[in-house]
Protein backbone atom coordinates (compact mmCIF):
# COMPACT_ATOMS: atom_id res chain seq x y z
CA UNK A 1 0.00 0.00 0.00
CA UNK A 2 1.27 3.44 -0.91
CA UNK A 3 1.63 5.94 1.85
CA UNK A 4 0.34 9.40 1.15
CA UNK A 5 2.22 12.25 2.62
CA UNK A 6 0.37 15.21 1.11
CA UNK A 7 -2.76 16.80 2.51
CA UNK A 8 -5.72 16.94 0.19
CA UNK A 9 -7.76 20.12 0.27
CA UNK A 10 -11.26 20.06 -1.16
CA UNK A 11 -13.07 23.14 -2.32
CA UNK A 12 -16.47 21.94 -1.04
CA UNK A 13 -18.10 19.12 0.89
CA UNK A 14 -18.19 15.68 -0.65
CA UNK A 15 -21.51 14.39 -1.92
CA UNK A 16 -22.43 10.86 -2.86
CA UNK A 17 -19.06 9.51 -1.73
CA UNK A 18 -18.80 5.71 -1.47
CA UNK A 19 -16.19 3.21 -0.42
CA UNK A 20 -14.09 1.78 -3.14
CA UNK A 21 -15.56 -1.37 -4.65
CA UNK A 22 -19.19 -0.45 -3.83
CA UNK A 23 -21.73 0.99 -6.06
CA UNK A 24 -23.57 4.10 -5.03
CA UNK A 25 -26.81 2.05 -4.81
CA UNK A 26 -25.37 -0.18 -2.05
CA UNK A 27 -24.20 2.81 -0.02
CA UNK A 28 -27.54 4.57 -0.14
CA UNK A 29 -29.43 1.39 0.84
CA UNK A 30 -27.31 0.79 3.95
CA UNK A 31 -27.31 4.41 5.03
CA UNK A 32 -31.04 4.98 5.11
CA UNK A 33 -32.78 5.29 8.51
CA UNK A 34 -34.90 2.22 7.75
CA UNK A 35 -31.77 0.10 7.23
CA UNK A 36 -30.33 1.41 10.49
CA UNK A 37 -33.56 0.58 12.29
CA UNK A 38 -33.60 -2.93 10.82
CA UNK A 39 -29.96 -3.47 11.85
CA UNK A 40 -30.72 -2.17 15.32
CA UNK A 41 -33.75 -4.49 15.68
CA UNK A 42 -31.76 -7.50 14.41
CA UNK A 43 -28.99 -6.73 16.93
CA UNK A 44 -31.48 -6.23 19.74
CA UNK A 45 -33.24 -9.52 18.96
CA UNK A 46 -29.92 -11.36 18.79
CA UNK A 47 -28.83 -9.79 22.12
CA UNK A 48 -32.11 -10.75 23.81
CA UNK A 49 -31.79 -14.30 22.51
CA UNK A 50 -28.20 -14.59 23.79
CA UNK A 51 -29.20 -13.07 27.14
CA UNK A 52 -32.15 -15.48 27.43
CA UNK A 53 -29.88 -18.45 26.78
CA UNK A 54 -27.40 -17.17 29.34
CA UNK A 55 -30.16 -16.66 31.95
CA UNK A 56 -31.50 -20.19 31.35
CA UNK A 57 -27.99 -21.59 31.76
CA UNK A 58 -27.40 -19.57 34.96
CA UNK A 59 -30.78 -20.62 36.34
CA UNK A 60 -29.92 -24.30 35.72
CA UNK A 61 -26.52 -23.85 37.42
CA UNK A 62 -28.16 -22.08 40.37
CA UNK A 63 -30.77 -24.86 40.68
CA UNK A 64 -28.01 -27.46 40.67
CA UNK A 65 -26.08 -25.53 43.33
CA UNK A 66 -29.18 -25.20 45.54
CA UNK A 67 -29.97 -28.92 45.17
CA UNK A 68 -26.38 -29.79 46.11
CA UNK A 69 -26.57 -27.56 49.18
CA UNK A 70 -29.90 -29.07 50.25
CA UNK A 71 -28.53 -32.60 49.82
CA UNK A 72 -25.42 -31.71 51.83
CA UNK A 73 -27.59 -30.30 54.61
CA UNK A 74 -29.81 -33.39 54.59
CA UNK A 75 -26.74 -35.53 55.10
CA UNK A 76 -25.12 -33.22 57.68
CA UNK A 77 -28.12 -32.50 59.92
CA UNK A 78 -28.50 -36.04 61.36
CA UNK A 79 -24.78 -36.14 62.19
CA UNK A 80 -24.94 -32.70 63.84
CA UNK A 81 -27.98 -33.80 65.88
CA UNK A 82 -26.23 -37.02 66.92
CA UNK A 83 -23.08 -35.13 67.95
CA UNK A 84 -25.12 -32.54 69.87
CA UNK A 85 -27.04 -35.27 71.71
CA UNK A 86 -23.79 -36.96 72.72
CA UNK A 87 -22.35 -33.66 73.90
CA UNK A 88 -25.48 -32.89 75.96
CA UNK A 89 -25.40 -36.38 77.52
CA UNK A 90 -21.68 -36.04 78.32
CA UNK A 91 -22.23 -32.60 79.82
CA UNK A 92 -25.18 -33.82 81.92
CA UNK A 93 -23.14 -36.76 83.19
CA UNK A 94 -20.20 -34.53 84.08
CA UNK A 95 -22.51 -32.17 85.98
CA UNK A 96 -24.15 -35.10 87.78
CA UNK A 97 -20.77 -36.59 88.64
CA UNK A 98 -19.56 -33.29 90.10
CA UNK A 99 -22.76 -32.88 92.10
CA UNK A 100 -22.58 -36.43 93.47
CA UNK A 101 -18.88 -36.18 94.25
CA UNK A 102 -19.47 -33.02 96.28
CA UNK A 103 -22.26 -34.60 98.35
CA UNK A 104 -21.20 -35.44 101.90
CA UNK A 105 -20.67 -39.15 102.53
CA UNK A 106 -23.10 -40.47 105.12
CA UNK A 107 -23.70 -43.81 106.82
CA UNK A 108 -27.00 -44.43 104.93
CA UNK A 109 -25.28 -43.67 101.61
CA UNK A 110 -22.45 -46.15 102.25
CA UNK A 111 -24.87 -48.78 103.57
CA UNK A 112 -27.07 -48.38 100.47
CA UNK A 113 -24.05 -48.86 98.19
CA UNK A 114 -22.98 -52.01 100.09
CA UNK A 115 -26.53 -53.42 100.12
CA UNK A 116 -26.86 -52.87 96.33
CA UNK A 117 -23.61 -54.75 95.75
CA UNK A 118 -24.52 -57.54 98.19
CA UNK A 119 -27.86 -58.03 96.44
CA UNK A 120 -25.88 -59.12 93.36
CA UNK A 121 -23.99 -61.82 95.31
CA UNK A 122 -26.99 -63.12 97.19
CA UNK A 123 -26.59 -66.76 98.13
CA UNK A 124 -22.78 -66.64 98.23
CA UNK A 125 -21.47 -67.91 101.56
CA UNK A 126 -18.12 -66.12 101.62
CA UNK A 127 -17.31 -62.65 100.37
CA UNK A 128 -15.08 -59.69 101.12
CA UNK A 129 -16.36 -56.12 100.98
CA UNK A 130 -13.69 -53.52 100.24
CA UNK A 131 -14.51 -49.94 101.21
CA UNK A 132 -12.58 -46.71 101.35
CA UNK A 133 -10.88 -46.64 104.78
CA UNK A 134 -12.81 -43.49 105.79
CA UNK A 135 -16.13 -45.16 104.82
CA UNK A 136 -15.24 -48.29 106.81
CA UNK A 137 -14.40 -46.14 109.81
CA UNK A 138 -17.71 -44.28 109.39
CA UNK A 139 -19.67 -47.57 109.46
CA UNK A 140 -17.70 -48.82 112.45
CA UNK A 141 -18.36 -45.62 114.43
CA UNK A 142 -22.07 -45.80 113.60
CA UNK A 143 -22.25 -49.47 114.61
CA UNK A 144 -23.75 -50.42 111.25
CA UNK A 145 -25.59 -53.78 111.28
CA UNK A 146 -23.82 -54.62 107.99
CA UNK A 147 -20.50 -54.99 109.84
CA UNK A 148 -21.88 -57.26 112.55
CA UNK A 149 -23.43 -59.69 110.14
CA UNK A 150 -26.92 -59.12 111.50
CA UNK A 151 -28.21 -58.91 107.94
CA UNK A 152 -28.15 -62.72 107.75
CA UNK A 153 -25.03 -63.08 105.58
CA UNK A 154 -22.57 -65.88 106.16
CA UNK A 155 -18.80 -65.53 106.36
CA UNK A 156 -18.06 -61.94 105.34
CA UNK A 157 -15.19 -59.56 105.90
CA UNK A 158 -15.04 -55.78 105.55
CA UNK A 159 -11.66 -54.32 104.62
CA UNK A 160 -10.41 -50.82 103.94
CA UNK A 161 -8.89 -50.28 100.50
CA UNK A 162 -7.39 -47.16 98.93
CA UNK A 163 -8.44 -48.54 95.51
CA UNK A 164 -12.06 -47.76 96.34
CA UNK A 165 -13.24 -44.13 96.22
CA UNK A 166 -15.53 -42.72 98.88
CA UNK A 167 -19.16 -43.83 98.62
CA UNK A 168 -18.51 -47.03 96.67
CA UNK A 169 -17.40 -50.59 97.32
CA UNK A 170 -16.02 -53.76 95.76
CA UNK A 171 -17.47 -57.14 96.76
CA UNK A 172 -15.17 -60.08 96.05
CA UNK A 173 -16.42 -63.65 96.00
CA UNK A 174 -14.81 -66.84 94.82
CA UNK A 175 -16.86 -66.46 91.62
CA UNK A 176 -15.79 -62.89 90.79
CA UNK A 177 -16.00 -59.27 91.84
CA UNK A 178 -18.95 -56.90 91.95
CA UNK A 179 -17.72 -53.40 91.21
CA UNK A 180 -20.04 -50.92 92.94
CA UNK A 181 -17.68 -47.96 92.84
CA UNK A 182 -19.18 -44.62 91.85
CA UNK A 183 -16.84 -44.10 88.92
CA UNK A 184 -17.69 -47.53 87.53
CA UNK A 185 -21.41 -46.80 87.76
CA UNK A 186 -20.93 -43.46 85.99
CA UNK A 187 -18.85 -45.06 83.22
CA UNK A 188 -21.52 -47.72 82.71
CA UNK A 189 -24.26 -45.09 82.66
CA UNK A 190 -22.28 -42.97 80.20
CA UNK A 191 -21.68 -45.90 77.84
CA UNK A 192 -25.35 -46.85 78.00
CA UNK A 193 -26.61 -43.34 77.27
CA UNK A 194 -24.14 -42.58 74.49
CA UNK A 195 -24.83 -45.94 72.81
CA UNK A 196 -28.50 -44.98 72.54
Amino acid sequence: MNSWSENIMLSGPLRDATLAGRSSGDASASSTPDAWQQGFEAGRIEGERALGEQLVKQRAEMHELIQGTINSLRQAVPQVIHDAENMVVSLALEVAQKLVSEMPISVPMVEASVRDALAQVEGTAKFTVRLHPADLELLQKAGSPLLTGSDGSGDCRFLGSADVARGGCLVQTRFGTVDARRETKFDLLKRTLIAC
